[in-house]
């Protein structure tokens, strides 16, 4: 009878020559020349948006704050490829499907967000609107006191 160690049948079942192969064998961990090209990517992608708002390099600062949101997208890859080491062949594809399902689900949230509380500022407050945007709201909100109005009865209210 041979003498047969259990951890040379693993390495031998799955392909691995030597115990010093396995860790190599399930992900890239990165090596110090990719995570410094990485923090390198990172501080440049902090210093330029933080130098285009201390400069006030657009004029209109929704500009500057599309301009921003287009570094932080950069910036959120760069972390995910050079530290957390995402890309499409670890774990069989996984991790990128379930951070594609994820970034859709933050968009769907985002935009449903933005759009809820965009009617809710339009729609809730119709008593403060000019005259101009009243025309095509329906009759029974016209009954409703303009906000100058409010103000006329605040001030009569305080000279009793």
């Amino acid at each position: 009878m041979s003498a047969h160690h259990p951890q040379s049948a693993h390495a031998a079942e799955h392909g691995h020559h030597g115990g010093h192969d396995h860790h190599h064998a399930h992900a890239d961990h990165g090596s110090l020349k990719s995570y410094a090209t990485g923090f390198v990517l990172a501080v440049i992608l902090t210093a330029i948006p933080f130098w285009l708002v201390i400069g006030k390099v657009f004029d209109k600062s929704s500009t500057t704050g599309l301009v921003l949101l287009g570094f932080a997208a950069v910036q959120i890859v760069v972390h995910m490829v050079y530290f957390l080491h995402m890309n499409t062949k670890s774990e069989g594809g996984w991790s990128m499907l379930a951070l594609i399902f994820t970034v859709m689900l933050v968009i769907i949230m985002l935009c449903g967000s933005l759009w809820v509380m965009y009617h809710l500022n339009h729609n809730m407050m119709p008593g403060m609107m000019p005259d101009s945007m009243q025309e095509g709201m329906p009759e029974s909100m016209h009954e409703m006191p303009k906000m100058h109005d409010m103000h006329d009865m605040h001030n009569m209210h305080d000279m009793q």
